[in-house]
């Protein structure tokens, strides 16, 4: 068992923890990743992908992440996921 894994553990079902999130960054841009609640995927806002997390586990291989076109993107770090979602 590794320590200080815990802290990177999940709070809840589908939750990432932020000491998780403040060292994960896009695999493509290597920018800051956020996270949305609402499609749980985590969100690169510098090239405009979306990244899966399945299962309480982000998939940030670069051809499991989808762009988020025209309307549906992003518009600011606290802004809607999708024309639908709201993080």
């Amino acid at each position: 068992m590794v320590r200080g894994s815990r802290a990177l553990h999940l709070k809840d079902a589908g939750a990432i923890s932020k000491a998780l999130l403040d060292i994960l960054v896009c695999p493509l841009s290597k920018q800051p990743l956020r996270f949305c609640q609402e499609t749980q995927s985590l969100i690169s806002d510098a090239i405009g992908v979306s990244f899966p997390v399945v299962d309480g586990i982000p998939c940030l291989v670069p051809r499991d992440g989808k762009i988020i076109e025209g309307k549906e993107k992003m518009t600011s770090a606290n802004g809607p996921c999708s024309a639908h979602h709201h993080c």
